[in-house]
């Protein structure tokens, strides 16, 4: 008989227009996966009822879910009143919620003895202190619509974090790290004894860095101006921010992947290198905004598509940052999976593979334990 603590966590990670799933065994082996891209987001896909069925050993399952809101601000045990709460907040995430919650009623199908549990990509920062949660807007408006920084990528940086300070042989405790989420999503999270204090996304996941096809953080007062003097309406311009900006806006190739724009300003293409300069600007003034959040910085990491197998990146992006300590050693720096690529400056530089399947176990699990005590 398979008891609580072997037994495997099913990790189910609803994207927008996809879906991973997971059966971790307890030290985060992959024993089976699921890949469905594009899924029609239903919680009757046959492949998908299939797999959850086939996990039937498994201790509970875990899923992602982008936002929390002001409601969650830790893994939660799933039950009606929790999956009421979580479609409570599809305004703040429309494309995301209602995939979190097919999901979530997916597996409560396939596995209705197995406890769910809901992760919060939000979660990691709820404690951000007021100085860098709040936004400076009227009062009124913040109370009545809940304004706050968010953040996103949680469970990616959390991971992070706590990787790169077993990686250093250090408590986590001690560590002030700067996290680099890059992918076509990007952000940054200044971690100081493994707790969030500063994140560049905001109230949504448009704040911050110069992503694949999100524009990063822009002027809102050119945004006033868009609307009132350039004739756009809102639908135009949040396709414009949403899909439209970011590498894609500033390169001209529309899926704003960063190899097709690294291509392009090898060949001699402008537009190509205007689009990697500015994403390497934002990138390194930003990491020094956080790096100043923490008073200091002992380790930088890297994690996500661009930030682990794009070395040109790192090394781009830390030959700006040499003032804070930070350097590379080009010997070590064609790897792709957890290392130190650290040159000698007194502050490390981590490579770390993306696992938010992990922190979404270690979430799951302990939300089980503490239920259950």
């Amino acid at each position: 008989m398979t008891t609580a603590g072997t037994a495997p966590v099913v990790v189910v990670n609803a994207g927008s227009s996809s879906l991973k799933a997971r059966v971790l065994d307890p030290a985060g082996a992959v024993r089976s996966s699921l890949d469905l891209d594009p899924w029609d987001g239903s919680p009757d896909h046959p492949e998908l009822a299939e797999f959850l069925a086939s996990a039937a050993d498994a201790a509970v399952v875990g899923h992602r879910v982008v936002h929390g809101g002001r409601t969650f601000s830790q893994a939660v045990r799933i039950d009606d009143a929790v999956i009421a709460a979580i479609a409570a907040l599809t305004d703040l995430a429309p494309l995301h919620q209602p995939r979190a919650l097919a999901g979530i009623e997916a597996a409560r199908r396939a596995l209705p003895g197995v406890p769910g549990v809901a992760c919060f990509d939000t979660a990691f920062h709820a404690g951000l202190s007021p100085a860098a949660a709040t936004y400076a807007l009227p009062q009124q408006w913040t109370t009545r619509y809940g304004l706050r920084r968010y953040g996103f990528h949680g469970l990616s940086h959390e991971y992070a974090a706590r990787r790169a300070a077993e990686l250093l042989g250090r408590d986590a405790r001690a560590l002030r790290v700067v996290t680099c989420h890059l992918g076509a999503g990007a952000s940054l999270a200044a971690v100081a004894g493994g707790r969030s204090v500063d994140t560049t996304m905001g109230f949504t996941p448009l704040e911050g860095l110069v992503m694949a096809t999100r524009s990063g953080t822009v002027d809102p007062g050119l945004l006033v101006w868009l609307l009132e003097r350039g004739g756009l309406g809102v639908a135009e311009l949040n396709a414009g921010l949403e899909r439209s900006g970011g590498l894609a806006g500033l390169s001209g190739i529309p899926s704003g992947d960063m190899r097709e724009v690294l291509q392009a300003a090898d060949s001699g293409e402008p537009r190509g290198q205007l689009a990697l300069d500015v994403y390497l600007h934002r990138l390194r003034r930003e990491i020094a905004a956080m790096a100043a959040a923490l008073n200091g910085l002992d380790a930088l990491v890297f994690t996500g598509g661009v930030g682990e197998h794009s070395p040109r990146i790192r090394a781009a992006t830390v030959a700006g940052l040499e003032f804070l300590g930070v350097g590379l050693d080009p010997a070590q720096d064609g790897v792709s999976t957890d290392a130190d690529v650290s040159g000698s400056g007194p502050v490390r530089v981590l490579v770390v593979t993306a696992r938010e399947d992990i922190e979404i176990a270690r979430q799951a699990r302990a939300a089980v334990a503490a239920h259950d005590r």
